[in-house]
């Protein structure tokens, strides 16, 4: 082997390949990127944040310490770079001596703005924002900005717990809620000819599913509504963030009273409070054809594996972007339906059940892979750009620690997740910690009013409680 060989050689070894997933998500059509916020509950020490970036975070993984880059064949790879810490801190600088009615709202602006503008290309895909001013919520936040080609949701909050720990006591591990669910009984599970009709059910299902998402990708979109504004280029267009909190027992409760999942309730409750707002703001809007994307990770297991795990050849739960996208209708609301609140609640059961009997999720990810073989990511993203904007709201469910925990000795009082760059006017997310599930709700900024929505989705929840307990 020549010399100059041995030099391309070398190069290509220097580079690492990009799962077919990140290379969708980081394209000219769409660019997502996942903010995570940590509320603490004392004032914070910045001067710790170098040392624990360095030493903690940067070794998670090799992808902290890599940049994206296009080969001239047009595939694209990982390439580890030197990293200049500094240079991924951000600490904004407010007027000193303000009330907290002023830093909440310095804290809004910021966060909006920090979290839309795009990260340099000419380094890894990561910030970290330290927001030293007290606000309603907490003596100071700090905010994680990570690049969505980085890894999703699972991995990413793998990563990030990697850097916290339980605050009552250090060395013991976090723990995280059972996935198990109050399911309904089946009737005649027993024997070969009582699964026939399931196979039959599985096949349609599948078929419909299927078919369903070509056509809201491509050819069939939602009506404009009070949480549709049809802007173009919405995804690039500033919004607010506001958050509401339910009890997680009282979550359990209609769950096990209606006999279906936490994430059932949750879907519920978003879906039945979105129609609530749509009315309030237009009557003529109930009868409006609106879906739902529910984000769905298709690991489908509780807790989380440790990094190390997760980057492991051939793990059983690897790192990366595992997830699918459900479609699920909202019902109309009608009059004689406003006090039939648990109705939301069945349907999003029903539509979630018959989305997992179904191979759909499996068809779709080869349907992703045969676009990018063909026409390359470029395009296999603009199908998804499509599912997204031809919807009207997209939902995602994380499941966080039962034990509260600390980030360099400083207690978190809460947390909170939301993902910047979907052509959406509206996305709720959520995240469950201690005792609490936290809502948090991004609306288009001057489309949708968000104390008005927030309002909305806690009378919803208030209603499903009230009416399952009865």
């Amino acid at each position: 082997m020549n010399s100059k060989n041995t030099m391309e050689f070398e190069k290509e070894e220097a580079l690492e390949p990009m799962s077919p997933s990140a290379q969708y998500l980081k394209t000219s059509v769409l660019s997502l990127t996942i903010i995570v916020v940590l509320e603490i509950e004392t004032p914070i020490d910045d001067s710790v944040a170098i040392p624990m970036l360095k030493d903690v975070f940067l070794p998670i993984n090799h992808r902290f310490s890599s940049i994206m880059v296009t080969k001239k064949s047009g595939a694209k790879k990982w390439k580890r770079v030197e990293v200049n810490i500094k240079d991924h801190v951000k600490i904004p600088v407010f007027p000193s001596g303000m009330s907290t009615d002023y830093y909440d709202e310095c804290f809004n602006e910021y966060l909006s703005k920090a979290a839309m503008d795009p990260l340099p290309s000419n380094r890894p895909l990561w910030e970290v924002h330290i927001v030293k001013y007290p606000t309603k919520l907490a003596a100071g936040n700090v905010i994680f900005k990570l690049h969505h080609s980085l890894g999703d949701g699972y991995s990413l909050m793998g990563a990030l717990l990697s850097c916290l720990q339980r605050l009552d006591n250090p060395s013991m591990p976090l723990t995280f809620p059972s996935r198990q669910s109050s399911s309904r009984p089946k009737h005649n599970s027993q024997g070969y000819f009582s699964r026939v009709p399931e196979f039959f059910s599985g096949m349609f299902n599948t078929a419909y599913n299927f078919g369903t998402n070509i056509l809201k990708s491509s050819l069939i979109e939602d009506d404009k509504s009070p949480i549709r504004s049809e802007h173009d280029g919405v995804e690039h267009g500033p919004f607010l963030i506001t958050t509401t909190a339910f009890s997680i027992e009282q979550i359990k409760k209609i769950k096990n009273k209606l006999q279906v999942t936490i994430n059932d309730v949750i879907t519920g409750v978003i879906i039945y409070g979105t129609r609530l707002y749509m009315q309030r703001e237009n009557k003529d809007s109930s009868e409006e054809n609106c879906t739902a994307l529910v984000l769905l990770n298709t690991r489908a297991i509780g807790g989380y594996k440790s990094v190390s795990e997760m980057i492991k050849p051939n793990a059983e739960m690897p790192w990366g972007n595992r997830f699918a996208f459900l479609h699920v209708p909202f019902p109309k609301l009608t009059d004689s339906e406003l006090d039939k609140p648990l109705k939301f609640v069945d349907k999003a059961h029903q539509m979630i059940k018959r989305q997992r009997n179904s191979a759909s999720v499996y068809l779709i990810g080869q349907l992703l892979e045969a676009i990018r073989k063909i026409r390359g990511p470029e395009a296999t993203s603009q199908y998804i750009y499509g599912t997204l904007k031809n919807s009207s709201l997209a939902i995602s469910n994380m499941t966080g620690p039962m034990e509260k925990m600390a980030l360099a000795n400083h207690p978190i009082k809460g947390l909170y997740f939301s993902v910047v760059g979907v052509p959406q006017s509206l996305q709720v997310t959520m995240l469950s910690y201690v005792e609490n599930m936290r809502i948090i709700i991004s609306v288009e900024k001057g489309f949708i009013d968000p104390n008005k929505f927030k309002s909305c989705i806690e009378n919803a929840f208030e209603a499903i409680y009230k009416a399952a307990l009865e």
